[in-house]
């Protein structure tokens, strides 16, 4: 979501300028013009912001699209934007991302015991050898460029295109990474056969993400079966290279939480909203890394196009 975020009242999105003006003038004020549409209410998260069910919804709505490969941020920005509802705020954001940074610590625990204990005999070691320890290592290595790209340019790049028509047409994005995978991945290799480039082009993939509609697990997914890994294999590494950015990124949210008020009044949204998104969230994990064992990713790339395209009719319709 946005994060160019005021004090206060209301802020709209702006027509874009600066270094992306170089793009065709036929796609720039697609991607680029104002909606009129409040992206953000202010720090204060107050009683005008979202309701109990607003609360279920959304948080049922983070804790699916996270792990699924549809993206979660491309939802956030274009239902809200569908159902004309107003910008859930910082709290609201922050519980929720914890919702699922809970889900996918519970769902993995076991394997995050045994890979940072294999990264630390590692070093006692100096050694390599094991395989938990390479891929405990690989881990980090992939963590490195969606790290950088979230700290460097998300408030640029969220600027530029946190607007429902960009967001509908990265999922376009999304569709076509997932439909080129199946058709071009061989499937063959496990976690353990993966080297460091095979590793940093995955963590390129899950830079990507920085981009509204460009789904975070179905760009590494995409690019682990583009490496040649299996559709399961492909699942667990994307979940796990995804869990040091979610916490990550949950640890900055708590620091902004200093800035906001009272939170006592709105706690059963916050509870709504948290327990939601984790308990869809987790659900989802177990059922996405069940389902690729047996079948592909096609089902999740027509979601995508068909929902891409219905919002840039409704774009289209309202003149946006």
């Amino acid at each position: 979501m946005n994060r160019d975020r005021k004090r206060g009242g209301e802020e709209t999105s702006p027509h874009c300028c600066g270094p992306i003006s170089s793009l065709p003038s036929s796609l720039f004020p697609l991607l680029c013009q104002s909606t009129n549409v409040p992206i953000y209410q202010g720090l204060a998260f107050d009683d005008n912001v979202v309701n109990l069910f607003q609360a279920l919804l959304l948080g049922v709505l983070q804790g699916a699209t996270e792990f699924l490969p549809v993206s979660s941020s491309g939802h956030l920005v274009l239902v809200p934007w569908l159902l004309d509802w107003p910008a859930s705020g910082l709290a609201f954001d922050a519980v929720v991302h914890w919702g699922t940074a809970l889900a996918v610590v519970a769902y993995f625990w076991r394997d995050w015991v045994v890979l940072v204990g294999a990264a630390f005999r590692s070093l006692r070691q100096r050694s390599l050898a094991d395989a938990d320890a390479r891929l405990a290592w690989f881990i980090l290595l992939g963590t490195l460029p969606g790290a950088l790209a979230g700290w460097l340019l998300e408030d640029f790049f969220e600027g530029m295109f946190a607007r429902p028509v960009a967001a509908a047409a990265f999922l376009l994005v999304t569709a076509a990474l997932l439909t080129a995978s199946e058709r071009l991945g061989r499937r063959q290799r496990d976690l353990h056969a993966l080297a460091w480039p095979d590793v940093l082009l995955i963590g390129l993939a899950q830079a990507l993400a920085i981009l509204p509609g460009i789904s975070r697990s179905g760009a590494t997914i995409a690019a682990g079966l583009a490496r040649g890994l299996r559709r399961g294999d492909a699942a667990r590494f994307s979940f796990l290279l995804a869990t040091p950015i979610i916490l990550g990124a949950g640890l900055l949210q708590v620091v902004d939480l200093a800035q906001v008020g009272d939170l006592a009044a709105q706690a059963p949204v916050l509870l709504v909203g948290f327990l939601s998104a984790g308990v869809v969230g987790f659900g989802c994990i177990h059922f996405l890394l069940r389902y690729l064992q047996r079948r592909r990713l096609y089902p999740f790339a027509l979601y995508c196009v068909a929902v891409g395209l219905a919002c840039l009719l409704v774009a289209l319709v309202r003149g946006m």
